[in-house]
């Protein structure tokens, strides 16, 4: 079982920044990748960006040039550097994992960390 605890979220002005933190239970090596999804009130989960084990990332389109990705593999973690932050990025972001075998693929998740961004 793997286990994940974000930390970082907050409340920050627009224009503001905030890192997010994902500590993972095991090597991240053995996870086919990690990343960061957000769920906003009535809305439905989206990808925000996502890092594979051999560090290719990918980006939803609304992030793209303000919210890079990284990950410590020493440290079993992923970082998500939120830098420009706009009001509609208000949302709970929540840290994944997953990882996928002849059973097919499995999700982890995070309890998740509140991010506010005021106007």
């Amino acid at each position: 079982q793997v286990q994940l605890v974000e930390s970082g979220g907050g409340l920050v002005q627009a224009g503001g920044s905030l890192r997010l933190s994902c500590a993972a239970s095991v090597s991240i090596f053995s996870l086919n990748a990690m990343g960061w999804y957000r769920q906003a009130p009535g809305k439905q989960r989206e990808l925000v960006a996502t890092i594979g084990r051999g560090g290719s990332t990918n980006y939803h389109d609304s992030v793209k040039g303000r919210f890079p990705i990284s990950r410590d593999n020493s440290k079993n973690m992923v970082y998500l550097q939120m830098n420009g932050l706009k009001p509609e990025d208000t949302a709970v972001y929540y840290c994944n994992a997953f990882t996928v075998s002849g059973m097919g693929r499995v999700d982890y998740w995070g309890q998740g960390t509140q991010v506010t961004v005021s106007s």
